[in-house]
Parts: C-alpha cells; sequence; structure tokens
C-alpha cells in the first residue's frame, strides 16, 4: 500500500469516527413569542408551549349550528335555477351564492368540530324561530308552502319567486348576525368574528343586486 492509499484511508476512518452530530447541522429550536398588549414588550415561550383555541360562548355555537340550516335552504333555492329558469343573469347570481354557501357550511361545520360540538342544532324551541312543520325555521327561512311554490314556478314567474324569497332569506342572516352580538360574551372568536362580518358585508351586496334585479323583472 503506497503513502497515498494510507492518508486517504487515515482520512477517511477519522470521518466515519466523527459524530453524527458533527456531520449534520443541528435542527434550530422553534422559538415561540407572544407579542404584548398595547406599551408592553412580547415575551418568549418555552418550545413546549402549543396554541389554544378560545373558549367560545353558546351562543357562537347555537349561531354557527343554525346557519348551518340557513345556508342549506338556500343551496336548495339555488338548485332550482337550472331547470326553472333561462335567465342567465339569475343563473350567474345563483352559483354565486351556492357556491359561497356552500363553502360557508363546510367552514362552520369545521369551526364546530374542532372545538368538539355537534354539527346538528338540538331540535327544540328557541327565540325568533319557527317551528312550522315541526321543522326548524330561522329568521329569513322560507316556509314549506313558498318553497312548494317556488318548485312549482317556471320562467318569469320563478325568477320573482326566487329574488323575493332569497332577498327575504338574506335578510334573516343578517338578523341572525345582529342577534348574535346582542349576547355577552358573543361573536369574540377571532375566526367566527371575521365570518360574521363576511356574512354582513356579501349578504347585503347581493340583496342590493338582487332588488336591481327584482325591479327589472316584468
Amino acid at each position: 500500500m503506497n503513502s497515498f492509499q494510507l492518508i486517504a484511508g487515515g482520512a477517511l476512518a477519522c470521518l466515519l469516527a466523527l459524530p453524527v452530530s458533527a456531520q449534520q447541522a443541528e435542527p434550530a429550536t422553534p422559538v415561540v413569542v407572544q407579542p404584548g398588549a398595547p406599551g408592553q414588550p412580547t415575551k418568549t415561550l418555552p418550545p413546549s408551549t402549543r396554541a389554544t383555541l378560545p373558549p367560545v360562548s353558546p351562543a357562537d355555537v347555537q349561531f354557527m349550528q343554525h346557519m348551518i340550516i340557513h345556508h342549506a335552504q338556500a343551496v336548495e333555492m339555488t338548485a332550482l335555477i337550472e331547470s326553472h329558469t333561462k335567465n342567465e343573469e339569475l343563473r350567474s347570481l345563483g352559483a354565486r351564492i351556492s357556491r359561497s354557501q356552500s363553502d360557508e357550511m363546510n367552514f362552520m361545520k369545521r369551526w364546530l368540530m374542532l372545538r368538539g360540538e355537534p354539527v346538528a342544532a338540538p331540535m327544540h324551541h328557541m327565540p325568533g324561530m319557527n317551528m312550522s312543520g315541526h321543522s326548524m325555521l330561522m329568521p329569513g327561512m322560507l316556509t314549506a308552502k313558498q318553497m312548494a311554490a317556488l318548485r312549482k314556478a317556471k320562467g318569469k314567474e320563478f325568477d320573482r319567486l326566487f329574488l323575493t324569497g332569497m332577498i327575504q332569506h338574506h335578510e334573516g342572516a343578517l338578523a341572525m348576525v345582529k342577534d348574535l352580538f346582542k349576547n355577552n360574551g358573543a361573536g369574540q372568536d377571532a375566526e367566527l368574528f371575521n365570518f360574521t362580518t363576511d356574512v354582513d358585508t356579501g349578504q347585503r351586496a347581493e340583496i342590493r343586486v338582487m332588488q336591481k334585479m327584482l325591479g327589472e323583472t316584468p
């Protein structure tokens, strides 16, 4: 064995003898920083700190459960559009409402499940709820009679009933948001607050669009 081979073999042996920690960079220890209150410094928390969801108000849970039912009827209404009217403007509006409210229903279900709350609301009387026909009707929801009339209508009559019904439906959702914040401690969850703000803003805008469309419907 020549001198070069001896040197190379020795270098390789030294490299293999190095501890694994010397060959690989140690992963950085995560730093958890808690922002301070206004005027207060931030705090560095232990790496073992885990995020926890803030406590929710019973009114928050009830609102989400009831709004899922409320949204479900809106999606049911929009599903009638394709077979009941050729109004392209109404079809476009219905598609937007269906898509947005379906997405919001999924969000509300996840929100409840992450907090260990049932998705289905308890079947008992609540203030402001119509129990007609043994089914829960939140503010603005169409009655069984109104839904039957909507299913029966075609063309321009369907357009008129859909627009008046969905305006009523949206106004009910706005009332539900308003009622939520009348409860002490309700609406403090950041995700829920952002969601209700979006519902209020979005449905007010859609009401204005539908009122304009209704005014143009013979």
